[in-house]
């Protein structure tokens, strides 16, 4: 494989994990922010759970990227968990 192969391969994993993270991201605000929308609608208890899963989701979207990049990862899609 020559070197410029090899760029291109590099750039074409990156890029695909640059298209993806905001996805799962966003993915992950919104359905805590549902899960707690139908709770509050379930359990009446105002926007409550909605602003509690909302939180809960952004948390969970930042730990997604933090495992993405964080120490220890070489920045590829690892899904060996």
């Amino acid at each position: 494989m020559t070197q410029a192969q090899k760029d291109a391969r590099y750039i074409t994993r990156m890029s695909s994990v640059a298209f993806d993270v905001p996805f799962t991201f966003f993915g992950a605000v919104v359905v805590g922010g549902f899960i707690g929308y139908f709770l509050d609608k379930w359990l009446h208890t105002g926007p409550w759970l909605m602003i509690v899963f909302g939180c809960l989701g952004f948390a969970g979207g930042i730990i997604e990227i933090i495992r993405r990049f964080g120490p220890g990862s070489s920045g590829k899609n690892d899904n060996n968990s």
